[in-house]
């Protein structure tokens, strides 16, 4: 059973309104995936905010409240979902230094990459990572599964405390 036809739209679960969805980091420098992943979570109405960094660096400064993310409020995202593969600073790099910070390492991280290593998948989990998704290759298999992220880390998943939550 796939959460979209449980639930069909995100905002409706049974008779209850969700009034609050968290906000989603995601991290990816590919921009076939990133519109690819925005389309879904827009489909679902998964989240009222999706942060999106294209490198290691950018992510760290945008956790941080750094440079241009100086004035950002400095709640914690809902979920951040990361690639491994990225530019200036790599994911393995960027969860390191999240799992190695109090305010930081409560934050649930999804590992969403292409690699199949092991060595990466074992790495992840040794610093910590809440789940590890290899991205489908197929188009409709890569949108469902990203929906279905959505939904259990923005919705269903009960962030930890810190993290932002917006009023619709």
């Amino acid at each position: 059973m796939r959460y979209p036809e449980q639930y069909g739209n995100a905002l409706e679960m049974g008779n209850t309104r969700m009034d609050t969805l968290g906000r989603i980091l995601m991290v990816e420098d590919d921009p076939k995936d990133v519109e690819l992943s925005l389309m879904a979570l827009e489909e679902y109405n998964l989240a009222n905010e999706v942060v999106v960094t294209r490198d290691g660096q950018e992510a760290l400064d945008y956790l941080y409240c750094r440079g241009q993310y100086s004035a950002r409020p400095s709640d914690n995202p809902a979920v951040l979902l990361l690639d491994l593969k990225l530019p200036k600073v790599d994911g393995l790099e960027v969860l390191h230094r999240i799992k190695s910070d109090e305010r930081l390492k409560t934050i649930p991280v999804v590992v969403l990459t292409s690699s199949r290593e092991e060595r990466d998948m074992m790495r992840s989990y040794q610093l910590g990572v809440n789940a590890y998704v290899v991205k489908p290759v197929d188009f409709h298999e890569f949108v469902n599964a990203i929906k279905e992220l959505g939904i259990f880390w923005a919705v269903i998943n009960q962030p930890p405390p810190g993290s932002v939550k917006k009023v619709l």
